[in-house]
């Protein structure tokens, strides 16, 4: 236990040492120290019925980086001289900092900083804006980003309140314990204490689960990952690919069970611009075609095996 708990403060001493960026453009921490809470599962609203995978259609060819149409959304990134980008600070692989350099990069990240090059032609005119989990919605509807690019799961409940890209992404649910533990998937977790990151779609999921582990809530999967490091937690559930993270964090920790649900990532914006969503989904979808997206994968998540085709976009 001891052990355990030296790698989780050292982990919290290094994350707080970072108090700025060296990337050219601004970087705000605005993610709260909130204390843990647990409140109960699955009591979201209800949701229209939708496919959450179809978006937006491009609208013909995307226009040259630097001469976004006029009167649009692209055109306003433009000229403000930067595109803003919300996501989480501790999501390795995805959006985490990097302890060397103090910047924040990912998959994720990428996924913004190829927006940011398709609107100016340069991948580095980016603020990284750091939000909480419970934020990503409220962030992108309220425009105080201009895109979300988070692990975040595109669900009828959000199409509610933003427009989502087509999917980039594909993970699944799963759940990580001590690699001493005899459980062999989340149901075997009944009665135990689980942590998801509160606002995440993986947190309402434990609550489905029909031999009721208890859900706890952390304000990120980094919280999560301390308090199973200091043994306040039986284990972490949420998506595969960031308890792959993870799991490469603490020796101590293992994955286990199939996949139990269908996380489809998507990139969250403002609905009074569906211009911008279009243009986001025409680069997404050439970077499918031209290999952006194979040589992305292959950066971030290639130790995990050869890359799969990409999500194929479905449009309304």
């Amino acid at each position: 236990m001891r052990i355990r708990a030296a790698l989780a403060l050292a982990a919290v001493a290094a994350l707080a040492g970072c108090s700025g960026d060296v990337t050219p453009l601004p970087f705000t921490p605005d993610r709260p120290q909130a204390e843990a809470t647990t409140p109960a599962p699955g009591g979201g609203k209800a949701a229209p019925a939708c496919n959450p995978r179809a978006s937006l259609r491009p609208a013909g060819s995307l226009p040259k980086p630097g001469n976004m149409p006029a009167g649009s959304y692209m055109a306003t990134i433009q000229e403000r001289g930067r595109l803003i980008l919300g996501t989480s600070q501790d999501t390795l692989l995805f959006s985490s900092r990097n302890p060397f350099s103090g910047k924040i990069e990912g998959f994720d990240v990428d996924m913004g900083r190829q927006i940011a090059e398709a609107i100016f032609g340069d991948p580095d005119k980016i603020q990284i804006k750091v939000i909480g989990y419970d934020k990503r919605v409220s962030s992108a509807a309220d425009g105080s980003v201009d895109i979300v690019a988070d692990t975040m799961t595109a669900n009828c409940e959000r199409w509610a309140d933003v427009n989502f890209s087509s999917i980039y992404y594909e993970a699944g649910q799963k759940v990580l314990v001590s690699k001493n533990s005899t459980a062999e998937s989340i149901d075997d977790l009944g009665g135990k204490k689980v942590c998801s990151a509160a606002g995440s779609t993986s947190f309402e999921n434990i609550g489905k689960v029909k031999t009721k582990p208890i859900a706890v809530a952390r304000p990120a999967f980094g919280d999560c990952l301390v308090a199973f490091q200091r043994n306040e937690v039986d284990g972490i559930s949420t998506d595969d690919t960031i308890l792959a993270g993870m799991a490469a964090q603490d020796p101590y920790a293992k994955v286990i069970g199939k996949r139990f649900t269908e996380e489809p990532y998507a990139i969250a914006m403002n609905k009074t611009h569906p211009e911008f969503a279009r243009f986001v989904n025409a680069v997404l979808e050439r970077n499918r075609a031209d290999g952006t997206w194979k040589k992305t994968y292959d950066k971030w998540l290639g130790d995990f095996g050869a890359a799969p085709p990409p999500p194929k976009a479905q449009y309304r």
